[in-house]
C-alpha cells in the first residue's frame, strides 16, 4: 500500500520491546527472563523478522528497556512549548522498584544476550538489520529503581555491538539519548559518531538535541541545544555515502 503512493518504509517496530515502563507493558517476558513465555515472545520476533523480509523492510527498531523514557518533568521552551526534562537530584520515583525488582548489570547482559543469541541469526539469514535504541537516559551505577541500565552509557553500547558479530546487528543512534549520557554533549558526540559509524553499527539517526549534560540536561529544539548540528551532520556523511533526513529520523545505508 505504501509503495502505492511512492512511500518507502526502511524501518518499522514490533508490538513489544517498546521504550515502555515494565509495570505497564503488556509483553514483558523478555526483560523480566520469563521463561517460557518469553520464548514465545522471542519466536514472535524471530517470525516479525521473516515477515519484515517478505515486505521489503529492511530494518527493525527496537528498545531493551525496564524503566521506559525516565524524566523530571516539563519547563516552558521557545514558542510555548513545552520541554522534557530530567534532574536526577529531582528524581522521585513513586515507589523504590517496579515489578521487575533488582536487576544488577549481570542481570541485565544476561536478558539481553539470550535474546540476541536467538534473534541475530534470524536478522543474519533474512538480512533484517536490528536496531536497538539505547535507554534514556543513563543512570549511576548503582541503579535506579534497582535497575542498572546497561545500555545508558557509551561503553555498554560498545559492549552490546560486540555481543554478535554480525552487519545486521547494531543501533538505533539516538543522538539525543546519548548526549544525555555525556558529561560534555557538545565536545564528546562527534567522537562517539565517529565510532560507531566507522564501524557500520548506526542503521539509522534519531537527530535529537539537548541543553545540558549527563543527569541534569533539558529536550530542546534542533537549534537550542548543545551540540552543533552543521558539525553532527557533517560528520554523518562522512561516513556514509547517502544519509537523508526527517523529523526523527535519518535513514543509513
Amino acid at each position: 500500500m505504501a509503495g502505492k503512493y511512492g512511500i518507502s518504509i526502511d524501518c518499522t517496530a514490533p508490538p513489544f520491546l517498546e521504550s515502555s515502563f515494565i509495570d505497564a507493558e503488556k509483553h514483558p517476558a523478555i526483560m523480566l527472563a520469563e521463561s517460557p513465555e518469553r520464548d514465545r515472545d522471542i519466536e514472535q520476533m524471530q517470525m516479525f523478522v521473516r515477515n519484515c523480509s517478505l515486505a521489503g523492510i529492511p530494518s527493525i527498531k527496537y528498545n531493551m528497556s525496564i524503566l521506559g523514557v525516565l524524566r523530571t518533568g516539563r519547563v516552558p521552551g521557545r514558542g510555548d512549548a513545552l520541554y522534557h526534562q530530567w534532574r536526577l537530584s529531582e528524581a522521585h520515583p513513586a515507589k523504590p522498584l517496579t515489578r521487575a525488582g533488582v536487576v544488577n548489570a549481570d542481570q541485565f547482559w544476561e536478558r539481553i544476550t539470550y535474546f540476541l543469541d536467538r534473534v541475530i541469526p534470524v536478522a543474519n539469514e533474512y538480512k533484517i538489520r536490528m536496531a536497538c535504541h539505547p535507554q534514556d537516559p543513563g543512570v549511576p551505577p548503582e541503579g535506579y529503581q534497582g535497575v542498572n541500565r546497561v545500555l545508558g552509557t557509551v561503553d555498554g553500547l560498545k559492549k552490546f555491538i560486540t555481543i554478535q558479530e554480525s552487519p545486521y546487528h547494531g543501533l538505533n543512534f539516538c543522538q539525543g539519548t546519548i548526549s544525555e549520557d555525556l558529561g560534555n554533549p557538545g565536545v564528546e558526540i562527534f567522537d562517539v559518531i565517529r565510532y560507531f559509524g566507522t564501524r557500520k553499527k548506526i542503521f539509522n539517526v534519531h537527530f535529537r538535541n539537548i541543553r545540558g549534560r549527563r543527569n541534569d540536561f533539558t529536550e530542546v529544539f534542533p537549534d537550542e541545544g548543545d551540540i552543533d548540528f552543521v558539525k553532527a551532520i557533517k560528520v554523518y556523511k562522512r561516513l556514509v555515502t547517502n544519509i537523508c533526513s526527517c523529523r526523527t529520523m535519518c535513514r543509513w545505508r
